[in-house]
């Protein structure tokens, strides 16, 4: 693997969040299998690596399945100057780790990120093996390594597996099958696709202090048959009264209707920004 994370050139690079073996890595993969993946202490250091130019893209986590909203990245993404190029699906598969020549029945506590930890609680219970938080799914892999205890396992994914040296134990340690995170890729410049191409964009905005006016901001999307697909609030520097808003909707912004949508959104609006126009991912028309 070392090959794979060193030596590439800034604009075949991607940047993530994590140790070598996490999820943002495996999503690396599949999504950009040609460039090279260069993890990343924290979101922040991923945002910076692709700012600075060291990478080209970064592979940043949005939203999950079964946890709800990645809270960091919806106030980092604004604020960062980085526009969303592309989108990408990853399905969550746990798989129970230990060493190698290592059995299941020799496990006594099991290491990983605590949403993976919550994520696997009934199949961990039913085996008897007591959770240990640790900082994330790779790193707990990482550690479990180097510890070279039988005792010790960790829920991390295949590629964790494949990197750190360890046997699958159990392949899916999940009690959930439908565990799926989104990833949005970012760009220091914006890539928006062709006209026609089925498109997704996204952008967040602050309404005016006024009456019913998210109701009437958003009326234009409804009135132009544009689909909101997510609309999510959050406070704004832990005021209870600065609410800014994240939205995802179906449409191109050369489109007629989405331009309408727009004009009416503005009207009722402080700010709005755009982050990005950007190809809808296959994995919507599953959602159907």
């Amino acid at each position: 693997m070392v090959n794979e994370l060193n030596g590439a050139s800034p604009d075949r690079t991607i940047a993530f969040q994590g140790e070598p073996g996490a999820y943002s890595h495996l999503s690396c993969r599949n999504a950009r299998p040609d460039m090279t993946p260069l993890p990343c202490p924290t979101f922040e250091d991923a945002y910076q690596a692709v700012t600075d130019g060291r990478a080209a893209l970064a592979m940043i986590p949005i939203e999950n399945s079964l946890a709800g909203r990645v809270a960091d990245n919806h106030h980092l993404l604004p604020n960062s100057g980085l526009h969303i190029v592309g989108e990408h699906f990853q399905r969550v598969n746990h798989k129970l780790l230990g060493l190698r020549g290592a059995s299941l029945a020799g496990l006594t506590e099991v290491h990983s990120h605590v949403q993976a930890l919550g994520q696997c609680r009934e199949r961990l219970r039913g085996l008897g093996l007591k959770p240990v938080a640790n900082a994330d799914t790779a790193g707990a892999a990482k550690m479990i390594a180097e510890r070279g205890d039988p005792h010790m396992g960790a829920l991390a994914s295949s590629l964790a597996a494949e990197i750190y040296g360890l046997d699958i134990l159990v392949e899916e340690a999940e009690d959930a099958g439908h565990n799926t995170t989104r990833f949005v890729i970012l760009s220091r410049e914006p890539v928006v696709p062709p006209v026609g191409t089925p498109t997704m964009t996204s952008f967040v905005f602050e309404v005016r202090n006024v009456p019913a006016a998210l109701y009437k901001s958003l009326g234009g999307f409804a009135t132009n048959g544009v689909n909101m697909t997510k609309l999510e609030s959050y406070q704004l520097e832990g005021s209870f009264k600065a609410t800014q808003f994240y939205a995802d909707i179906e449409g191109h912004p050369e489109d007629r209707a989405v331009q309408l949508a727009f004009e009416e959104l503005r009207f009722f609006s402080t700010t709005v920004t755009v982050l990005g126009s950007y190809p809808k991912n296959a994995f919507r028309d599953t959602l159907d």
